[in-house]
C-alpha cells in the first residue's frame, strides 16, 4: 500500500491526475472451472478484492488521483463485465476508472470499438499496443504453452496488427478523450528498438486535431424564422 501511496503522490506532484494500474487476481484461476465453481465464489472474489482496494481508492480521492484499471486477461479485470463487478463491489469509487488497451480484446475477440462507447465515461488512460488473431486447427485463444511466435493469437508494433486505429482513435476523440496515448510494443518478430521508432511515428500519424467549427458552418448563419418558414414553403 505504501508503494501505491508514493506513486500517488508523484502524480500529484508531476501534475498527473490518472494513474494506471493493474487490479490483481483473486479469481482467475476459476475463470475456466471444472468442476463449476460454488455459488457465491465471484461474489466473495469481488467483496474481497473491493475491500483490499477501498482505502486505496479513497487515498487517490485525497490526492485527485484517478486509479485507470488495465483490462488485462490474468487480472480479476479483464472485461466489461468484471471492470462493472468491481465498480459495484466499491460502491461506485469516483476513483475506478479503465485503462484501455485494444490488443487484449483482439486476442479475447472482444468488441474494442464498441468497448470505447459503452465505457467512455470511465476511459481515463490509453495503451497504444496492437495484437493479431489468426485461427489455428491446433492451438485456441490460450496458446497451448507455446511459444509468442507459434500462437495463434500475439501482440504486434502498432499498425502490424488487426486493431482499427482509426477507429480507435476517432471514436475516443469523439467521446472526448484527451489524455495521453502511450505506446505499449511487445512483438515477436520485429526488435524493439524499429518497433518504438515506427511506434512513435504511428501514433503522430493518427493524433486528431479536434476541429474549432463545423466543416459546413459555411453554409448556416443565425436563425431566421421567416427564412425557415419560405423554405418549407409555408406561410408564419
Amino acid at each position: 500500500m505504501a508503494q501505491m501511496v508514493k506513486a500517488m503522490q508523484a502524480s500529484r506532484n508531476l501534475g498527473l491526475h490518472v494513474m494506471p494500474t493493474f487490479s490483481g487476481a483473486l479469481l482467475w484461476h476459476t475463470m475456466y472451472p471444472w468442476p463449476q465453481r460454488p455459488a457465491g465464489l465471484v461474489e466473495l472474489g469481488f467483496q474481497e478484492l473491493a475491500k483490499r482496494w477501498l482505502p486505496l481508492l479513497n487515498k487517490a480521492e485525497e490526492y485527485g488521483v484517478d486509479l485507470a484499471y488495465e483490462i488485462h486477461p490474468g487480472e480479476d479485470l479483464h472485461d466489461g463485465v468484471t471492470f462493472e463487478r468491481f465498480l459495484e463491489a466499491t460502491g461506485n469509487h469516483p476513483r475506478v476508472h479503465i485503462l484501455y488497451d485494444p490488443s487484449h480484446f483482439i486476442l479475447q475477440c472482444l468488441d474494442y470499438i464498441g468497448y470505447l462507447d459503452c465505457y467512455k465515461d470511465h476511459i481515463r488512460a490509453f495503451h497504444v499496443k496492437d495484437a493479431e488473431y489468426h485461427a489455428s486447427p491446433r492451438s485456441g485463444v490460450y496458446g497451448g504453452y507455446q511459444g509468442w511466435k507459434d500462437r495463434p493469437g500475439r501482440f504486434r508494433t502498432p499498425g502490424d496488427g488487426q486493431v482499427d486505429f482509426k477507429r480507435v482513435f476517432s471514436t475516443l476523440t469523439q467521446n472526448g478523450f484527451t489524455s495521453w496515448a502511450v505506446l505499449e510494443w511487445e512483438d515477436c518478430i520485429k526488435d524493439s528498438v524499429q518497433g518504438a521508432r515506427e511506434g512513435a511515428d504511428f501514433i503522430r500519424s493518427m493524433l486528431i486535431d479536434v476541429p474549432t467549427r463545423a466543416f459546413d458552418d459555411f453554409a448556416g448563419g443565425a436563425q431566421d424564422v421567416q427564412t425557415n418558414y419560405r423554405i418549407l414553403g409555408l406561410q408564419p
